[in-house]
């Protein structure tokens, strides 16, 4: 593996269609060691460069810290989570992404590794989570990322929902997308 070096940020973004799905898989240290073509596609990382790599080389420095710590805590513990996520590719742009993310299981019930699946945002979900994101990146420049988990708790109690509630109803597939989303995901399971 080549050492990569991140890039410079650019304030542009790369659209891709629809119907790409970008996957990846990494080890429980968050290494990768799969990646199919639309992840090369889309963030410029030939597979050869990003095996071994840690996936956080992918992180923008505009998404909190805090999303990534649930994500983690989530997997971690065995449960799948959904997010929104603005990536940083090879080249400095960004492309945002609705991320499902699942632990894998070896036969004796041990999680072995992290899948994710991603597919392009709509705008829509970009706004909702931008503007979130922004209000939680800021508190955490400012406080740390406690009390930017301690913000979303709060933005999730005053809409009474829950963040998986939250983020499920804000990224839901609408008619033939979903059912061919869940065929996808059975063809990686």
């Amino acid at each position: 593996m080549m050492t990569i070096y991140r890039p410079i940020v650019l304030d542009e973004e790369i659209k891709f269609s629809k119907k790409k799905f970008i996957v990846s898989k990494t080890d429980l240290r968050g290494n990768i060691v799969f990646i199919n073509k639309n992840f090369s596609d889309v963030s410029g990382y030939s597979e050869e460069e990003i095996i071994g790599a840690p996936h956080n080389i992918l992180r923008h420095p505009d998404m909190p810290q805090a999303v990534f710590y649930l994500v983690w805590k989530t997997l971690l513990s065995g449960r799948p989570i959904s997010g929104v996520i603005k990536n940083l590719a090879k080249n400095g742009k960004y492309y945002w992404v609705i991320a499902d993310l699942e632990p894998k299981f070896n036969p004796q019930g041990d999680i072995v590794a992290l899948t994710a699946f991603r597919r392009a945002a709509p705008d829509h979900v970009i706004e909702a989570a931008e503007e979130l994101y922004a209000t939680m990146l800021a508190i955490e420049k400012k406080h740390g990322m406690e009390q930017s988990i301690a913000y979303l708790e709060g933005f999730l109690e005053e809409h009474q929902i829950t963040y998986h509630d939250f983020i499920a109803e804000l990224i839901k597939p609408k008619g033939i997308i979903s059912i061919f989303l869940e065929a996808f995901k059975k063809f990686f399971t």
